[in-house]
């Protein structure tokens, strides 16, 4: 089963992110601009929705438990995965992207139970690094995977320069690039338990 993505509006919830990004340099988008926007975005993503979610299942070992995930879309945010929480962005596709990172995260927060001895791995294994930089260690290497299967080294690219602005995401993807991701989705896999 591949849960839906459900993507919703709320002006409530998007007032509070105008809050936070008020004065900024860039220019708030309006409600219907969002509105417009989770339109061209649901179309592009409906085309990869099921095979990415079904892909980061087989290839994390892990199972989706919940049959639809609301996905708010507000204009302004740091995006995370629980409520998984995006906004706008210049490019449709980099939207895709977004959301596929924080969908792998939302797959291991549905899966809690099954992945303590990954965790213990990675938290040991990398424990000269920031707790950022280990947890994203293996979400690069099952992202680059999906990049690499169904949109391209051009995409993945994007991804790493965009991130290379963080220190944490940077050292993450370093280590993916050092080790290999299929090497390290293979540690993932293998501790995953079932």
């Amino acid at each position: 089963m591949t849960p839906k993505i459900i993507f919703k509006y709320s002006w409530i919830y998007d007032m509070h992110w105008k809050g936070i990004y008020k004065g900024k340099s860039e220019k708030y988008p309006t409600a219907k601009q969002i509105q417009n926007y989770i339109g061209k975005v649901e179309k592009l993503w409906r085309k990869d929705e099921n095979k990415v979610l079904s892909e980061l299942s087989k290839i994390s070992g892990l199972k989706w438990k919940k049959k639809s995930i609301c996905c708010y879309v507000v204009g302004r945010c740091r995006p995370f995965s629980d409520p998984l929480t995006l906004g706008v962005y210049n490019k449709a596709d980099y939207f895709v992207d977004v959301l596929t990172h924080e969908l792998i995260h939302q797959l291991f927060v549905q899966n809690e139970n099954r992945n303590e001895k990954v965790w213990k791995y990675f938290h040991e294994k990398y424990k000269s690094e920031s707790f950022n930089a280990r947890i994203h260690i293996p979400v690069h290497a099952i992202h680059q995977h999906i990049f690499l299967k169904f949109f391209g080294q051009k995409r993945l690219k994007r991804e790493i320069k965009i991130m290379s602005k963080f220190p944490n995401y940077k050292k993450a993807w370093d280590i993916v690039e050092k080790e290999g991701y299929e090497n390290i989705i293979k540690e993932f896999k293998k501790r995953v338990e079932l």
